[in-house]
This record gives C-alpha cells, structure tokens and sequence, in this order.
C-alpha cells in the first residue's frame, strides 16, 4: 500500500452521499488523508485509471494548485481561466461521471 492512501472497505453509500471526484477512491476501498492528500488522489488516477490522457491529469493537478493558492494566498483566477479551460474540464467531468456510475 503506499504512503498517504489507507484502505478501508468499499463505502457505496458514502461515495452515493458525496459524489465528488473521491468518491472514486471510496468506491475502490482507500480513502487519502494529510497533507498532500490532493496529490495522492490525483496519482492514484492517473496510476489506476488509463482512461485519463497526460495532459488531462496535468489539467487536475493544475486546478489542484489554482484551489491551493485561491484557499491559501487570496489568489483570484483570470476572468477568461475557466472559459479557456471549459472544453476540458467538461470533458474530464463526463470521464469521472462513467467511471462513478459503472461503480454504483
């Protein structure tokens, strides 16, 4: 098992009550915790599910960091960020939203 995930057995409810993209880690019985635990959740994906292109997982770990600086520095996102981006991370929604419901 690696550092930063810790296993637990698979919580359909819980991940049904949460629906957020660690629904996933849920679903397959780990959840992360601590610092660094964004990280963790976003190797996990990219290590465990191929449907995911290298420039996606990028994608992630960048709105990872834009959420890091916005809760942390008081940093603002360029008006024209998300609608730049917008394709993309629809794109990445729909993908995370069939890999939750073909586990529900």
């Amino acid at each position: 098992m690696e550092e930063g995930l810790i296993k637990t057995a698979p919580n359909r409810e819980k991940a049904k009550s949460i629906l957020k993209i660690t629904v996933i880690l849920l679903l397959d019985g780990y959840k992360t915790q601590g610092e660094g635990a964004h990280k963790k959740l976003i190797e996990y994906l990219e290590k465990n599910y191929g449907d995911f292109r290298g420039h996606e997982i990028s994608l992630i770990d960048d709105l990872r960091v834009i959420r890091n600086k916005i809760a942390y520095n008081g940093f603002f996102v360029q008006d024209d960020y998300l609608e730049r981006k917008r394709k993309d991370i629809l794109v990445l929604i729909q993908k995370l939203r069939v890999i939750i419901y073909k586990k529900l």
